[in-house]
């Protein structure tokens, strides 16, 4: 709303003329501050503002406007408003169809609020009016304030201040402290808190200093603001007389007929863009980005982004694929040659590529692999791809923590990637290649995510067929990859990443295996790495035989390997300094090679002892043996556990103890022998971590044989789990086992009755010369593991037998029982020490 000027200053004469009365209608404001000789237009739409301009119109028009100390408030209360105000007078008032009310209003003089009182729809406020004292003055000091008023005033109209014109005239002329000093106040964008402060001074001189400050700091702001303005308009010129330029130079070469290098090379990356032969969702993004690039500067930062996200897209391998060789007997041929044994592997690539003979569009099968270090996982993967015709590509995910390295970066971060998925996918080539992920195990998880869960869109036929990377920020079809995984263990893998996974136990091998493996390719390879042949150097089976034994211990075969490369080595010296012939290996010389056998046959071996008996072990290397030693001594009935034990073990330790206490009577043993003696159970090799449950037998006939003096059989050994009522539980890990014991030459193995389906499952030559007895209760085991003795151990035998109602010999020796259940071995401590494997027991 408007007032022509010369109707306001008429009315502003007769508001100066007006003497003020002590009590006036009050009203709060929001969000603004007036001065005295402003004009202002308020908007009032409070119940009991509109009663109090009601009020102010029907007496003389004035009234206080006083500021709310919180602009929030509704009904603000009288110890709610600031105690300064300003009297002023009502111009006009226009009603609004809302119910609010227009008002204008000019300042006539400021006024101390000395009281409130609460009328019945509004304030009535008991007011001191503030005469303004100042006149116009020749003092030194004030002409130089007023004048340096003036100056900054028209210094921050340069800089941009919207002031308008007139006002800037009235400024210029008014030579009145105080009210230049209101007049500049009410023009610069100050807080609420800062316009009341210059209300309350009622010093004239006091006021226009302030306001000095405060427009001092207001000019600093919009110096800045203008600086930076002009940069920016600066770069806005610059850019669109380069873009002026550009364009005259390309109307030039148009007419001098000379070739413009960017429209070349976006014509070029269009035409690849084709070639690619795309999805129409990536294709028309890809198209998006190039319109893009045409667009903007080829020096700007955005530009490089764009065309290297545009490499990727057209680099990738969106239609290209390898056809398949579907020959059977061919691929069966090439996995035989590449690989010995591992038939059921061999097998299951057999069907896949029967059935992919037979379906041309099927989902990749997803393998795992599943075995200690050194079984051939890795070059398996290899002789699959050569089998299928495939390209192969292999990543590590061993210490992996970033979800990142599986699904990329996305492009706003600087030297992003795509993950290493895509950026396999585009080194084979292919969209359909043999991509062989290694350590899937060993992938870890911190704050930057978990890639095995990023795993799970990669891995699920039911998902990979849209996997969306982050960088390219499109779907990629990665279900023609067959996708092989390799672990050691499988239990690290989380559990919906291993449901996703097909997983093929691969177990150690056994001395004829390897020494088969080694002849066909450890030495063939090692030859040709040091430079020799067969005329030059014979490692005979025998010598072959006695490095497996004595100078490796291990499930594969790195090992094995080394030991032969280091015969190489020195014969190669010996060639190398002129010695002809050939050098032959045999068990006789191969100490001169190798140096001392690095294991040799244990100690414990020799005889039968009591209270040590032999029990088998799994280990992320393979199948190993350990010793259960068990001392009784003089004490108070306590239980020591040695041997850098799990707490699975440890519970088995007192499960066994607890079983031989339930059976002391049985067992010729006195209650109170329990309470006058100490055990104390041991496993050496303390510095290797020890756990799971399959040593409860071992560890119970270790501390019966020591409870009852009768020596354990040396060429026995034992696995699986311990009840209370001396229940035997299957346990897992069964060839790995065998194996440790047939390679320890221990041929008689007692395991649970439960595990038979597992010792089906062996291979013959596994089996060969082994003795597997199968039990179910304890007594079974102590009846095969004891030494057979005239005296203590018959009557011992008896016992037992006639506390469960059958005969000695009852329970060897037997065939499966029903019910079966697996018992995989446990894996509580995988960070083992540098000493050597964690043993699961």
């Amino acid at each position: 709303m408007s007032v022509p000027d010369a109707e306001i200053t008429e009315t502003t004469t007769e508001g100066q003329a007006r003497k003020v009365p002590g009590t006036i209608p009050l009203l709060p404001v929001r969000d603004v501050v007036i001065y005295p000789f402003m004009i202002l237009p308020l908007f009032v739409g409070r119940e009991k503002s509109v009663r109090a301009v009601d009020e102010a119109l029907s007496r003389d028009r004035l009234i206080l406007l006083v500021a709310q100390r919180d602009a929030e408030k509704e009904d603000p209360g009288a110890d709610e408003i600031h105690s300064v105000g300003t009297v002023a007078m009502i111009m006009r008032m226009l009603k609004m169809p809302d119910g609010r009310v227009k008002v204008l209003v000019q300042g006539l003089s400021r006024a101390r609020v000395i009281g409130v009182e609460r009328r019945e729809l509004y304030f009535e406020a008991r007011i001191a009016e503030v005469p303004e004292t100042d006149l116009v003055t020749s003092d030194v000091e004030v002409e130089a304030l007023i004048r340096s008023v003036k100056e900054l005033v028209s210094k921050s109209v340069t800089l941009g201040k919207q002031i308008s014109s007139d006002v800037v005239v009235i400024i210029n002329n008014l030579e009145h402290s105080g009210r230049l000093a209101d007049l500049v106040a009410s023009h610069l964008d100050l807080k609420m808190e800062q316009a009341q402060e210059v209300l309350e001074l009622f010093d004239p001189i006091q006021r226009l200093k302030r306001v000095s400050e405060l427009l001092s700091k207001e000019l600093e702001v919009l110096d800045v603001q203008h600086r930076i303005q002009s940069q920016a308009r600066e770069e806005m010129d610059k850019t669109h007389r380069e873009y002026y330029l550009r364009e005259q130079l390309k109307a030039i070469q148009k007419e001098l007929g000379d070739t413009d290098d960017r429209s070349q090379e976006l014509q070029e990356l269009e035409k690849k863009i084709k070639k690619a032969k795309m999805p129409v969702a990536v294709e028309s993004e890809a198209k998006a980005q190039l319109g893009r690039l045409s667009r903007m500067h080829p020096d700007a930062a955005e530009a490089s982004v764009i065309r290297t996200y545009m490499d990727w897209l057209i680099e990738l391998p969106w239609s290209r694929s390898t056809k398949d060789k579907l020959a059977i007997k061919q691929a069966s041929k090439i996995l035989n040659e590449d690989h010995y044994d591992l038939e059921k592997v061999k097998e299951r690539i057999l069907e896949y590529l029967a059935v992919r003979k037979l379906k041309k569009k099927m989902k990749g099968p997803i393998l795992c692999f599943v075995g200690p270090p050194g079984v051939g996982k890795t070059s398996l993967g290899r002789s699959i791809a050569r089998a299928m015709g495939r390209k192969f590509i292999r990543i590590s995910l061993g210490g992996v923590r970033d979800e990142a390295e599986i699904r990329g970066h996305r492009r706003t971060y600087i030297g992003a990637l795509p993950g290493r998925i895509i950026q396999g996918i585009k080194q084979a080539g292919s969209n359909n290649p043999v991509f062989m992920i290694d350590e899937v195990d060993k992938v870890g998880t911190d704050f930057r995510g978990d890639p095995s869960s990023a795993l799970l869109e990669v891995l699920d036929p039911e998902q990979n067929y849209s996997f969306s990377d982050h960088y390219l920020g499109v779907a990629f079809d990665l279900s023609n990859v067959m996708f092989i995984c390799t672990a050691n263990t499988a239990d690290p893998i989380i559990s919906a990443l291993r449901d996703r996974l097909e997983i093929i136990d691969i177990s150690g091998y056994t001395e004829e295996e390897k020494l088969h493996i080694a002849k066909r390719y450890l030495v063939l390879r090692q030859y040709q790495e040091h430079g020799i042949d067969e005329k030059r150097l014979l490692i005979t089976d025998e010598a072959i035989l006695k490095i497996i034994n004595e100078y490796t211990r291990e499930a594969g075969l790195r090992n094995l390997e080394r030991e032969i490369a280091t015969i190489c080595r020195k014969v190669a010296r010996l060639v190398a300094e002129g010695q002809k012939g050939q050098t032959k290996v045999t068990p006789a010389v191969l100490q001169r090679f190798l140096g001392a056998p690095k294991f040799l046959s244990d100690s414990e071996q020799e005889t039968d002892e009591v209270g040590v008996a032999t029990g088998l072990a799994w280990t992320q290397a393979g199948g190993d043996t350990i010793y259960i030693e068990c001392s009784v001594l003089r004490g108070k009935g306590g239980l020591s556990l040695t041997g850098h034990l799990g707490e699975v073990m440890k519970e088995s330790a007192q499960a066994a103890l607890s079983y031989a206490r339930s059976r002391s009577a049985d067992l010729g043993i006195k209650d109170e022998f329990f309470a006058k003696s100490d055990i104390h159970i041991h496993v050496p090799a303390g510095a290797i971590p020890k756990d799971g449950p399959s040593a409860g037998i071992t560890m119970a006939v270790a501390l019966i044989s020591a409870l009852t003096k009768v020596p354990v059989r040396r060429d026995v050994a034992m696995t699986g789990e311990v009840t209370l009522r001396g229940k035997v539980l299957p346990i897992g890990g069964i060839k790995e086992k065998a194996l440790a014991a047939r390679r320890m030459g221990i041929h008689t193995v007692v395991v649970p009755a439960r595990n038979d389906k597992d010792i089906k499952e062996l291979p013959a030559n596994v089996k060969r010369g082994m003795e597997f007895v199968f039990v179910d209760h304890m007594d079974q085991v102590l009846e095969i593991a004891l030494v057979k003795q005239t005296g203590a151990k018959r009557r011992l035998a008896v016992a037992l037998s006639a506390k469960r109602g059958t005969t000695p010999s009852a329970g060897l020796r037997t065939g499966p029982s029903t019910g079966l259940r697996t018992c995989l071995p446990r894996h509580r401590n995988p960070a083992a020490p540098a000493q050597g494997t964690p043993y699961s027991v």
